[in-house]
């Protein structure tokens, strides 16, 4: 459909589907590419590739899109938070009549004024030791009243009461309202915690608060709620937005939870695992009640097995001493029998063997005479033989040999020289004498033929 002269449109009545074809045609042919400043807000990523997400300012914003075949040029990722400068196509989305921005192409412009405001914030409360782990209060184990800080028309409400109701039906709530949006939603927040804390009605607080973009959960970013979270008396579980969503009241909490059911999980036991333990315990303290009682019952059937009454037990010991008695005057009696029968064997043996000594004493003094003199002669034999050893050995010595005036040759090679023909004229030899050695060359050798 072409787009028709204003004075035209006056007189004919269009459908909502013309009325927007209009429009964009309208946009498009006459708004030119332009470059727009803004802050980024509620990114989000399709599997498609395309980008989809809000451009802002103090006052007022748009909707943008960044399809995946422009987006594919940009290296780096965008955030919400983050100014950025986009060159685009002002258009209008047909099928919903959107107003947005058919964005060519994007650079980065610094971070956006919230995300600053955030960092900061986040900086200064962390020095001051508002996330500190040690400064975190414990969530009680069997909390007897639960509170809820929260809008009374937010699906957050609706989810925690559903979840506690699952959980543990008997726990008792109590809704604190409050707003969770909007400029004074930081005061309020803060107002409510305070307020909690001085009834002391809980004993434990949910701050919850469902999913939504930077702006729309900034109440919880702001430093009066952080203060009011760290002063409760009360524990304080955060259950704000989605998972990935991250607000200064999370670190200042004293335990966050990914999502406002999370939270309501955190803060209840389920009342079905709790029965489930219950029994178990129940079914353990029975058994180990049983044994005992059993082990008592077994016990008192043998002590009153082993019971006995007095006087019978004194008749039985005088019969076991009786006993233990008579076999210790058994026992005494045959060890006197048999050592006196041994003394008189060995006085026998005593008389017997007396006669001997004498004989037995001479006879020795004989042996030991015998074995003198055939060991002194065994002596004078080997004596005489060692002294005809000597000489002969002494007669058989080179070097007595020597002494009488004789010598040894030996060539160089320390060989003996026994016949003249081991060497020839201009041979060097040695000589051996009795004492000492020389060398010697030889000027002529003569066979002994």
């Amino acid at each position: 459909m072409s787009l028709l002269p204003i004075s035209n449109l006056l007189h004919k009545v269009l459908t909502v589907s013309e009325l927007n074809s209009n429009t964009k045609q309208f946009l498009e042919q006459n708004i030119p590419l332009l470059w727009v400043k803004g802050e980024i807000s509620n990114l989000k990523c399709y599997q498609s590739g395309h980008w989809y997400f809000s451009l802002k300012d103090a006052s007022a914003q748009i909707r943008c899109v960044l399809f995946s075949h422009k987006n594919q040029y940009i290296d780096w990722q965008p955030k919400d938070g983050m100014q950025v400068e986009v060159l685009a196509l002002v258009t209008l989305y047909e099928p919903r009549g959107d107003f947005q921005l058919n964005i060519e192409t994007m650079r980065r412009a610094g971070s956006g004024e919230l995300f600053e405001a955030f960092e900061k914030l986040k900086s200064r409360l962390e020095k001051a030791g508002l996330f500190n782990p040690a400064n975190k209060k414990p969530l009680p184990a069997f909390p007897k009243q639960i509170g809820i800080i929260t809008s009374l028309d937010t699906a957050a409400l609706r989810d925690v009461l559903s979840t506690l109701q699952r959980r543990m039906p008997s726990l008792p709530v109590i809704i604190y309202p409050t707003l969770v949006q909007g400029k004074t939603a930081a005061n309020s927040i803060a107002d409510t915690i305070k307020i909690a804390g001085q009834r002391a009605e809980c004993d434990a607080l949910i701050l919850c608060r469902g999913g939504g973009s930077i702006e729309d959960l900034w109440a919880f970013n702001e430093e009066i709620v952080a203060l009011a979270i760290a002063a409760s008396s009360i524990p304080v579980i955060s259950g704000i937005g989605h998972e990935t969503d991250f607000t200064i009241a999370d670190f200042v909490a004293d335990i966050r939870a990914p999502t406002p059911t999370g939270a309501a999980e955190l803060a209840s036991k389920d009342h079905k695992e709790l029965s489930r333990h219950l029994k178990t315990l129940h079914q353990r303290m029975y058994r180990i009640t049983l044994h005992h009682i059993e082990y008592a019952m077994q016990k008192m059937d043998i002590l009153a097995h082993r019971l006995i009454h007095p006087g019978d037990r004194i008749k039985q010991q005088y019969v076991h001493l009786q006993h233990l008695q008579n076999r210790y005057i058994k026992t005494w009696t045959h060890q006197i029998e048999k050592q006196h029968w041994k003394l008189l064997e060995f006085n026998q043996r005593l008389a017997a063997a007396s006669p001997g000594i004498v004989r037995l004493e001479v006879q020795q003094k004989e042996l030991a005479a015998r074995f003198r003199y055939s060991f002194s002669r065994y002596f004078e034999t080997l004596s005489v033989n060692l002294q005809h050893l000597q000489t002969q050995l002494s007669h058989l010595n080179p070097q007595s040999v020597l002494e009488r005036g004789y010598s040894i040759s030996y060539t160089l090679q320390n060989t003996v020289i026994r016949d003249s023909k081991q060497i020839h004229s201009g041979d060097r030899i040695q000589v051996k004498f009795a004492h000492g050695m020389c060398e010697a060359d030889v000027s002529k050798t003569k066979d002994s033929s």
